[in-house]
């Protein structure tokens, strides 16, 4: 039995609820421990310099950036001493609501060193799951997908679609999309999952204007794709084509577009590229 012994005894719950609108201060601090882990410990002065100052250390940048682009605070405000600008910056994390917090996870990931990416997100994505969390880091954006299989599906899309043209490109597009906790814009993220779902099919068929339909008849001729995923994957392009569709009218007729269709669409349609790559690399095509 798992837990620790409050957990097993029933005093507190063995798995913390999930959270979609709200931090709790076990996670808040779990994150800012990521952060002062990963990134902040490892400041250091200009060469040769014994005063821990922000000008001059392989953290200026970071700081200048935070203050400038993130906090949106006079950049003359910033505080001499590294050790002062970490209290402030502490100070802040604390005092930020929620999805200010996930903003600024974000605004780490694209402004440490690209070495780093990997092992912090990482990090980040088990301090979300333990916590309870209902989002993860994908593409260095917070999205709201809780499963471990669904965000594994949609990260793999994007590492293997690196290698073929627009794929990648539309995935992070769809992302973005659905992970815009203020303005999301579902009906484009749909869009581009589907956009890189037709770009996998170009690259099958090797024509610039092929469609979904026509890449699963070759999936089906030279990989021996099963008729029920071939009749699945047809009912879902015929859904995006529909005169009620994503394509044509744009739900005039009233229907609201969800996260969960976003959502369904992001993960499905990555896990179709990511069917649809390896088959075409096990077959040597």
């Amino acid at each position: 039995m798992e837990g620790d012994f409050s957990q097993r005894m029933g005093f507190r719950p063995m798995k913390p609820e999930i959270q979609l609108d709200d931090i709790t201060y076990d996670l808040l601090t779990s994150l800012w421990n990521v952060l002062l882990a990963h990134y902040l410990n490892g400041y250091a002065p200009k060469a040769g310099s014994s005063f821990r100052r922000v000008v001059g250390s392989n953290r200026a940048s970071f700081a200048r950036a935070y203050y400038w682009h993130f906090k949106k605070a006079p950049i003359d405000q910033i505080p001499v001493n590294w050790s002062d600008f970490q209290s402030q910056l502490k100070k802040d994390f604390f005092a930020y609501t929620w999805h200010r917090v996930y903003s600024l996870i974000e605004f780490v990931i694209t402004h440490v060193e690209d070495s780093r990416v990997p092992s912090i997100t990482q990090s980040y994505n088990t301090i979300l799951e333990r916590e309870g969390s209902g989002y993860r880091l994908i593409d260095g954006k917070v999205c709201p997908i809780t499963s471990p299989e669904e965000m594994a599906a949609v990260e793999e899309a994007l590492d293997k679609g690196s290698a073929y043209s627009g794929i990648s490109e539309h995935l992070s597009a769809s992302i973005r999309m659905i992970s815009d906790k203020q303005n999301p814009d579902y009906r484009n993220s749909i869009k581009e999952s589907i956009s890189a779902v037709e770009s996998v099919a170009r690259h099958i068929t090797e024509e610039s204007g092929a469609t979904l339909g026509q890449a699963l008849k070759i999936l089906e001729k030279k990989h021996a794709l099963h008729p029920a995923l071939k009749t699945a994957f047809q009912n879902l392009y015929g859904y995006t084509n529909d005169a009620d569709g994503i394509r044509h009218c744009l739900m005039d007729d009233g229907k609201t577009l969800t996260s969960a269709d976003a959502r369904f669409m992001l993960i499905t349609c990555s896990a179709f590229i990511n069917f649809t790559i390896d088959s075409m690399r096990e077959s040597g095509s």
